[in-house]
């Protein structure tokens, strides 16, 4: 009796392990890939679900989107440059029966195509372009991998480069050759102040020169226009005078010469008329030098 009761218990627990081991449950955002003795059968859905025992195999499939970091990787640039990059992704899976039956290791394989596809493009680009054309390159790997990775049954959502450090003998000579960049701009600078200064200078002295010679101009007009006008004004008076008065500027000259020590006087031709109509010249004059001989002045 007892010895049929504990056979029973075993049974018991047979049957419950058996039971147990034909039960699979499917979490929400995974698929269930059913093989029976190996070989592919179906695909389940998320939920409770009953196989046969010990002969059924079902793998599950994470369908959420999965971020991987890659490790950093030294990549050579066109010319000749070393860089170190490191590479974040985010993927998930659309193929369920390839991600798990066609290939051993999907994520493996997507990740050394991404790494070859890296070291393709960086190959192409120099260090300048490397290291300012992070979006370029993000999108050229976006554009090799989603033709790729559908073979592995899963797509690279986004893919992401989180640095890019040259290796630091690369890095000594960048800083070298920006502070040579700095300083020649600096001279160039320095130069550009220095001629615009000269330039300033020379211009306030030409302008302070133009201005001078412009008032000296000004001047010598004002007082050339100034003698015009006395010159016209004096004219126009004597245009209006009569021969009375110039008659008696004669004898005020005359009579100036006849106070002078000299013997002879010297006159124009056309005086001599004018000496005659003078019959009291001598009176005026109030000298003996009237009778003094006076010769013309040949014309």
């Amino acid at each position: 009796m007892i010895v049929f009761s504990i056979l029973a218990i075993i049974v018991v627990l047979i049957i419950g392990v058996i039971l147990f081991t034909g039960v699979r449950i499917i979490p929400q955002n995974m698929v269930g890939m059913v093989s029976v003795l190996g070989k592919y059968q179906k695909q389940i859905e998320p939920g409770l679900h009953l196989v046969v025992p010990v002969i059924t195999h079902v793998d599950r499939v994470d369908l959420a989107q999965v971020p991987i970091r890659l490790s950093e990787q030294s990549v050579i640039s066109q010319d000749n440059a070393e860089v170190i990059i490191s590479l974040s992704l985010n993927y998930h899976v659309t193929n369920p029966y390839k991600f798990t039956f066609e290939n051993a290791d999907s994520v493996k394989s997507m990740i050394q195509q991404s790494r070859a596809h890296l070291r393709g493009i960086i190959g192409t680009m120099d260090l300048n372009d490397v290291l300012n054309g992070t979006e370029r390159i993000n999108a050229a790997l976006s554009r090799e991998l989603g033709s790729i990775t559908d073979a592995y049954g899963v797509n690279v959502d986004r893919i992401n480069i989180d640095t890019i450090q040259p290796t630091p003998e690369i890095q000594e000579s960048m800083n070298k050759q920006i502070n040579a960049t700095r300083e020649r701009e600096a001279a160039i600078a320095r130069a550009q102040g220095e001629a615009r200064s000269i330039e300033l200078t020379t211009k306030a002295k030409n302008d302070a020169l133009v201005a001078t010679a412009e008032a000296d101009a000004k001047a010598v007009r004002l007082a050339a226009d100034a003698e015009a006008y006395r010159i016209q004004k004096a004219n126009e008076i004597l245009s209006q005078v009569d021969g009375n008065y110039l008659a008696a500027q004669n004898i005020d000259a005359f009579r100036d010469v006849a106070k002078s020590p000299a013997n002879t006087v010297i006159v124009p031709n056309t005086a001599i008329d004018a000496l005659g109509d003078l019959k009291v010249a001598g009176a005026l004059l109030g000298t003996n030098k009237v009778n003094q001989p006076v010769k013309p002045l040949s014309d």
